[in-house]
């Protein structure tokens, strides 16, 4: 089987005749290619074959029958590969899983922001502290966060850094799951340390009971154990931002047509490098792996289409997904003429919602924040625009810490601006704690239950059905 005709002229470094944004720059060249070399001789970190079950699952949750779950950190470092702050991560993800699934009825695709997520674009190249001028710390990928020329220069020996950190992280995520972390029987394992608020705790437990008591009625009907319910997929992602590291991992398999990101199962586009003649469009329109872009202001109808049409030319189920993040006030203003614009081609993408990126602000003591009610906000006017146009949202994206952070403000635990001292630990944005995680999963369940199911015709046509009643037992593999 033949590549298809539109990535005849493709190769993973094609990317490098366009406009690359973000990228660093490196002073020692020679170094540079000896560490590429290397990554391209190591093992890869995931396999097509979950690759490929993953496109699947995301091409039902296009048509409402699953929901995408997204969540871990702004930028990981290389100081947390520690297994008590991953398995954090991996508590709080399994916690609101089990939440969503239980008050929609529908599987939850798990997808944690981890195992890669070590790089990040910069709104300035550099940054300028009592006079001196250095390159912007761009993370743990590139160079260092302390100001100094020294810890500041791009450092070719980091990306071997970040791939060892990376298998170290999914090494341990599996070993997780593979021993009965993730089991139905078991959602004690999953508890935090933290104390959560009153109301908080209360919700999660009752749900938690709910499902423990339809687990056992079920066997009790089955005459045995689940196995279904004794582990989970569980997929990871990054921005594909440093294109020489991507393209290094960038392999063809046995038996598959076409090329794979062997370094993360589901990479994204951000907003600042999404231009249509760029090189990280280029870079994602040829692998076989399902792909996000980021979609903020401005961005007009046009070039939405212009970008599903580089990027999923062949209109393939589960391939592209758009993660949108306008802020509160503007979702309004932008979405609904987009969702408009693609409804008029038989195109079915995911419509997931990023309500964390627009909506930051600094303080004035000058930490960088986000407000929860904000947050919560563009979920519901987002949800609302896609529920009025016969979509479903089919997912969220969330940065977030399984810690007791205190990054940002409001929740049921009431944190203020003059909280964000106490355990201020992001090294680039705010993340929701592990309290408002939970929360903000709670609130976005009530919400997804209080509208109808849609169902996505292939052609691109929608129709309403009726809310699922309440049942008394929760789908057995959420």
């Amino acid at each position: 089987m033949s590549d298809p005709v539109h990535l005849r002229d493709w190769r993973p470094d094609s990317w490098q005749t366009r406009p690359a944004a973000q990228q660093p720059v490196y002073l020692d060249s020679a170094a540079l290619a000896r560490v590429l070399e290397q990554l391209r001789q190591l093992p890869p970190l995931v396999s097509s074959y979950e690759i490929e079950c993953l496109k699947a699952q995301l091409a039902e949750a296009a048509l409402g029958q699953r929901f995408l779950l997204q969540g871990g950190d702004c930028s990981e470092t290389f100081a947390d590969c520690q297994s008590s702050i991953i398995a954090a991560k991996l508590k709080i993800l399994l916690q609101m899983s089990l939440v969503l699934a239980y008050e929609t009825r529908r599987r939850i695709i798990r997808v944690g922001r981890f195992a890669g997520q070590y790089a990040k674009p910069r709104s300035t190249e550099v940054e300028t502290r009592n006079g001196l001028t250095l390159p912007a710390y761009r993370g743990d990928l590139v160079n260092r966060p302390e100001f100094s020329p020294e810890q500041r220069q791009p450092d070719p020996e980091l990306l071997l850094r970040g791939y060892e950190r990376a298998a170290l992280t999914l090494n341990f995520i599996r070993a997780l799951i593979d021993g009965g972390f993730a089991d139905l029987h078991h959602p004690e394992n999953w508890t935090l340390s933290f104390a959560c608020a009153r109301s908080v705790a209360e919700a999660y437990q009752q749900r938690v009971t709910a499902v423990q008591e339809a687990v056992s009625f079920l066997e009790t009907l089955t005459g045995g154990t689940i196995p279904q319910l004794q582990r989970v997929d569980f997929f990871t992602s990054h921005e594909a931002l440093h294109l020489l590291y991507e393209q290094a991992l960038t392999r063809q398999v046995p038996r598959r047509t076409g090329w794979y990101n062997l370094g993360t199962h589901f990479p994204w586009i951000g907003n600042r490098t999404r231009q249509i003649e760029g090189a990280h469009v280029e870079y994602c329109r040829g692998i076989r792996n399902p792909v996000a872009v980021k979609i903020g202001p401005p961005i007009s109808p046009e070039e939405l289409l212009a970008l599903c049409e580089r990027l999923d030319p062949e209109r393939e189920p589960g391939r592209l997904t758009l993660i949108t993040r306008f802020g509160a006030d503007a979702v309004t203003r932008y979405l609904p003429s987009l969702v408009e614009a693609l409804q008029r081609q038989p195109r079915r993408v995911l419509w997931v919602c990023d309500p964390m990126h627009g909506n930051t602000e600094t303080t004035p003591a000058g930490f960088k924040t986000r407000r929860f009610d904000r947050i919560l906000l563009e979920l519901e006017r987002t949800c609302e625009i896609l529920h009025e146009a016969g979509l479903p949202l089919a997912g969220v994206h969330f940065e977030l810490s399984g810690e007791d952070v205190t990054e940002c403000v409001g929740g049921a635990c009431g944190l203020t601006e003059d909280d964000l001292a106490r355990a201020y630990r992001s090294p680039v944005d705010p993340r929701l704690n592990y309290e408002q995680s939970l929360e903000m999963a709670l609130h976005l369940a009530r919400l997804l239950r209080a509208r109808s199911v849609t169902r996505v015709s292939l052609a691109g046509s929608t129709a309403p059905e009726r809310s699922p009643t309440v049942a008394s037992a929760p789908s057995p593999t959420p």
